[in-house]
């Protein structure tokens, strides 16, 4: 699908001085990147642009190999969690450091997505918007398992807490999954920035304004800053 449009931003919000958050667009419509890192200011922002740059070089070395799509994410992601963890052993003030990511590859042997963490990819079709992803946080996994209704996951002390991130040793095998997308769809890939404060009926109107991708990114963080902008705030569209 080489004739997607597009339109990306990151904002640091309103609260927080500093932007741990980091995105990638491939000019030639490839891949899209979304990190958000942790650590505050111990390590939040490296983890995110290591993330990110490591992925961003692996997938253009590799990008023509005969491997599959879901190895070659699987071999970026590793590296990435490799470079992390050799800055935490070199800078001991960022051992805690880690970061959330979603990544939207398209190649030629179909659309694929990956994500570790609580970034999200949602998908808008036929004027109804569906999350992709599911948060790997310990809240998901309760209002899964039925233990806690989504309305009290809202004011939940526990609702940041993640199961997994990249900059942990033993990171597990992502599950690199099919993505089911068709002319006319709009992606979209973000930080719980976004979703913390904007809510999907929110995300949902804005794209149904019909205005270019740009425009929507810009008029969601301004929605995501308005509603409180606890959060650095990153949004990436994709239009298909």
């Amino acid at each position: 699908m080489n004739n997607l449009s597009f339109g990306g931003m990151t904002d640091p919000g309103v609260v927080r001085s500093v932007n741990q958050d980091s995105y990638y667009i491939d000019p030639e419509r490839r891949f899209f990147i979304v990190a958000d890192g942790m650590g505050g200011h111990a390590g939040g922002q490296e983890a995110s642009q290591i993330a990110t740059e490591t992925i961003q070089a692996h997938l253009e070395e590799h990008w023509n190999s005969p491997r599959a799509a879901g190895e070659l994410l699987q071999e970026a992601i590793t590296a990435a969690n490799e470079k992390i963890i050799e800055d935490q052993l070199k800078n001991p003030e960022r051992q805690e450091m880690g970061t959330t990511l979603v990544i939207a590859i398209f190649r030629d042997d179909g659309s694929w997505y990956t994500h570790i963490g609580d970034s999200r990819l949602y998908r808008f079709r036929e004027q109804k918007l569906e999350q992709v992803t599911e948060d790997h946080t310990l809240i998901a996994r309760a209002i899964k398992m039925g233990d806690m209704s989504e309305e009290d996951a809202k004011n939940s002390p526990y609702r940041h807490i993640l199961l997994k991130c990249l900059g942990r040793p033993g990171l597990l095998p992502v599950t690199v999954s099919p993505l089911d997308v068709q002319s006319g769809d709009s992606l979209i890939l973000c930080s719980d920035g976004l979703t913390e404060e904007v809510s999907d009926e929110e995300i949902s109107d804005y794209l149904q304004t019909g205005a270019d991708c740009q425009e929507i990114v810009e008029n969601l963080v301004a929605a995501a800053k308005k509603a409180g902008g606890s959060d650095n705030i990153t949004v990436v569209m994709v239009s298909c």
